[in-house]
């Protein structure tokens, strides 16, 4: 006489709800982080070529960037700001955290006085921390040389 139940186990099915959040998630993650490299790139900011810059391997939560187009323009999260705006704002971000980053992004052939303006309005808001932004030079480029 055999007493032991015969039990077969049956294979649990495959949970569809927990896998549909996850891809839910991604999608979600990848739109956002695609918008933000677009806003990026469409600034039509060509940062200067520069052979000693260091390269950061991450960049600090908060910081701002500032883009000064050929024009003069200036443009923060892609909104157009004159300086006395770019000052409230950056005075009202520096109340907040007082070591705020800033990275100016301005063009190659920008007039160096839009530049100067707006490190004069980092230095009226009370911001220290300002870095400029470069990129590599081309490999087919030759290296400027000054005379």
């Amino acid at each position: 006489m055999n007493f032991r139940k015969q039990h077969s186990i049956e294979p649990t099915p495959m949970q569809l709800a927990p896998l549909v959040d996850v891809l839910f998630l991604l999608v979600i993650f990848f739109a956002v982080t695609f918008q933000y490299a677009k806003e990026e790139q469409v600034m039509d900011v060509s940062v200067p070529a520069a052979e000693e810059g260091k390269e950061k391997e991450s960049r600090n939560v908060g910081e701002i960037i500032i883009n000064i187009k050929k024009d003069g323009e200036i443009l923060v999260n892609g909104q157009k700001f004159n300086t006395d705006e770019l000052l409230v704002k950056l005075k009202n971000i520096v109340a907040l955290y007082k070591d705020q980053a800033v990275i100016l992004r301005g063009d190659e052939i920008v007039d160096y006085q839009h530049v100067i303006r707006v490190l004069d309005t980092c230095q009226k808001a009370g911001i220290w921390n300002i870095a400029f932004a470069t990129r590599k030079p081309d490999a087919d480029q030759p290296a400027a040389t000054t005379k």
